[in-house]
């Protein structure tokens, strides 16, 4: 199976398609060593990111480790991730600041 995927971090909960996957094929991603596949239960464009798992209305939506946003409502997995169900959480950039 050929990677059209890319998990960014362990704990992520979408993974980015490197190429657009039509509905019912696979997005086959490495997490670690292994090999993962998930079908595509829709159209997911080049770029854009599919759910990993089914996500609650307003769950934290996880990439590179950090939250990106959360969902406007539910999303299924094997769905389409984007600016139509989910929106920003500003970050608390003052909290983060290390002392040195």
């Amino acid at each position: 199976m050929e990677i059209n995927g890319l998990l960014m971090d362990l704990n992520d909960n979408v993974v980015t398609c490197v190429a657009q996957v039509p509905a019912g094929e696979k997005v086959v991603y490495r997490k670690g060593e292994e090999v993962c596949a998930l079908t595509a239960e829709e159209e997911i464009p080049c770029c854009h990111k599919i759910a990993l798992n089914d996500l609650a209305r307003g769950e934290d939506v996880i990439k590179y480790g950090e939250l990106i946003g959360r969902t406007t409502g539910p999303v299924k997995k094997g769905h389409w991730v984007s600016h139509h169900n989910i929106y920003s959480v500003p970050r608390d950039y003052e909290s983060e600041l290390v002392s040195v």
